[in-house]
């Protein structure tokens, strides 16, 4: 599994890589979690407000920084 944080490293997007790291330690998940912080590569997602969040190449989120619950049920939705 591949998440992605797009982000230019403000606070948000530092709060979602942390919990993001937290949701895959918690689930035994093997995921690389990787910073997007260049606008041109956050702009080719489609998103226009960050912090965004890839998995596996799919957009699930963006704008905003989600709770521990809306976190993991994101990262257990794309881990089929």
């Amino acid at each position: 599994m591949e998440i992605k944080i797009l982000g230019t490293g403000c606070a948000k997007c530092k709060q979602v890589k942390r919990l993001v790291a937290e949701v895959v330690s918690e689930l035994h998940l093997d995921a690389q979690i990787i910073e997007v912080t260049d606008v041109p590569s956050i702009l080719a997602y489609g998103v226009m407000s960050t912090p965004g969040i890839v998995i596996n190449e799919q957009v699930v989120g963006y704008g905003g920084v989600p709770n521990k619950a809306q976190m993991m049920e994101l990262v257990r939705q794309s881990n089929h």
